[in-house]
This record gives structure tokens, sequence and C-alpha cells, in this order.
């Protein structure tokens, strides 16, 4: 009980804040999109770049950490897709969006949080090292089907299809901020005390300001139709990709207890808003995304409390 008291509700509380603040009207919704834009687009960017920049590439990448996560998510991508297919009829673009959903955890604004306050600042490398390929690997994964599905029958050259991929990963502020954290790591780049002084007081804002403004974000989602597709997206994300990720890790590759702790609370997350906005950005499955990333949050105060009960 105290995981759930001490660790997971203060950050549900900081999100609750920020949606009570929404719904009485003192949060409006162009301020919501300015608080995110400046989280997602700057502060966030900012907090993965010093992590980066600072880490120990070659003690913290590790083959198993990665395989057990993503094993997990992509194999959460398929069992969404084929679900939405075969189970509810949804056509490929929607099934790639809900499939979408399913796989892309809230690894960011929920995982490290919640790991910190788990297990102390000193347990987030295994976190930052999943972070720093997520969006990269996820969204290429994401693109390619959708693209994939839009195309299909219409000969679209492959030369194409790459250059849409590279180009939608690549604009995003976060791949841009995790690119110039390696781009300093690896060239040894010496940056004056100053900057680095910048960038620490503008990561240290970026978590709580991204988990009130989360918290206005929900508002907009409201649950409607869909339910049985929503609860599979419910099922997957918060049961099925950590339980594979568990598996793997604890049975099959042997990951270390940070390893273990950094790899299934990660898988553990509900879906994140990039799950909704994937949707939006396509104009597919925009109702179950929507409403998967409400409700899956919600539930996933409980589901998370299990999982720090299950980890060593």
């Amino acid at each position: 009980m105290s995981a759930l008291l001490d660790v997971i509700l203060p950050v549900f509380l900081l999100i609750g804040f920020g949606y009570a603040a929404a719904r009485a009207g003192l949060f409006a919704e162009s301020a919501v999109d300015g608080v995110m834009r400046f989280a997602q687009n700057f502060a966030v960017p900012t907090l993965l770049f010093k992590s980066i920049s600072q880490m120990d590439l070659a003690a913290t990448y590790d083959p198993g950490l990665f395989a057990s996560f993503y094993a997990g998510a992509i194999g959460g991508f398929a069992l969404g897709f084929f679900g939405a297919r075969t189970l509810f009829g949804r056509n490929a673009t929607d099934a790639v969006a809900i499939g979408f959903a399913c796989m892309f955890s809230n690894s960011l604004l929920l995982g490290l949080p919640i790991t910190e306050r788990a297990y102390g600042a000193d347990a987030l490398a295994g976190n930052i090292a999943i972070i720093s390929i997520h969006s990269p690997l996820l969204y290429a994964i994401g693109i390619t089907a959708m693209e994939l599905a839009r195309s299909h029958g219409q000969g679209v050259p492959a030369g194409k299809l790459v250059s849409q991929v590279l180009k939608a990963i690549f604009s995003q502020p976060l791949v841009l901020g995790i690119t110039a954290g390696f781009i300093v790591n690896l060239s040894g780049l010496p940056l004056p005390g100053t900057v680095w002084a910048a960038v620490e007081m503008m990561a240290r804002s970026a978590i709580p300001v991204a988990l009130f403004g989360l918290g206005g974000v929900l508002l907009r989602y409201h649950p409607e139709g869909d339910k049985a597709a929503i609860a599979m997206v419910c099922v997957i994300s918060l049961l099925l990709h950590p339980a594979i990720t568990y598996g793997l890790g604890r049975w099959v590759i042997g990951l270390d207890t940070a390893q273990m702790r950094s790899a299934v609370v990660t898988a553990s997350m509900a879906p994140g808003v990039n799950a909704y906005l994937f949707a939006h950005m396509y104009g597919a499955g925009r109702r179950v995304a929507a409403s998967a990333v409400l409700l899956a949050t919600a539930a996933s105060i409980g589901t998370i409390w299990m999982w720090l009960q299950i980890l060593p």
C-alpha cells in the first residue's frame, strides 16, 4: 500500500490537478495547448538531451534490456492490429492506429516519475535508454505500417515511403533532443557551465509541467462507443506488454534488478498522448485511441501498483 500512496498517487494527483483546473475553467484549452507545447517541444527534449549526453552508453545500452521491452511493445502492436481486424472488423488504417495505441506506452511522462519515486533517481538509466529509441523506433513501425495500409494497391515507390517515414520521425522535437544528446555524448563536445546550468533549469521543469498539462489534455477525451476495442487496448497495454517484458527479462534473458525495474515499469504504463496524436494525424481510430488513453491512464493506478508489488 505504501507504493500506491508514496509513489503512484502523487504523480496522478498532479495529473488530477491539471484535469480539475481545466474542468473548472481555470485552465483554458489554449493554455493547455501552450503548456503541452512547451513541455513536448522544449522542456522534455531538453531533459532527454541532458540525460543522453551524460549517459554511459556502453554500460546502459544492453541488448537484453531492449529485447525484453520492445518484444512486448511490438507484440502488443501485432495483437492490437490483428484483434482490430479480425475481432472488430476495422479497416487496415484503423487497425494500425489501434495497434499503435497498444504499443506506445507513456514511457516518459509517467514511466520516468514513477520509477524515480519508486526506486530513486539513480534507477533511471534503463528508462532513459529505452526512451532514447522509443519514439524513433515505434514511430518508424507505426508510420511504415500506416503508409503501407494507405498505399496498398497504389504502387507507392519504396524510396518515397522511406522518405515519408524519415521526415515524419525527424520532425519530432523529442527525436531532435535525443539526436543532439547522442552528438554531444559521442563527440565529447565540451559545453560551457552556463549552458549546462540553463539545461538543468529547463530539464527540472519538464516532468511536473508535462504531468499538469496532461491532466488538461485528458479532459478532452470522452469515452464513448467501441467499448470492446478500448478494453482490448487497455488489457494489452497494462497487462500483456509488461507480462511479456517480465517473462523475457526474468526467465529468458536474465536482466538484473535495475534493468527489470526499468523495463517492466516502463512497459506497464498506459498509452501516451502520442497514441491519440498518431491516430489524429491519420484520421484513423481516433475515438478508440482517445478513450483508451483516458481509461487506461485511470486504470493504471491499480495495475502499476500490482507490478510494483511483483518486481524485486
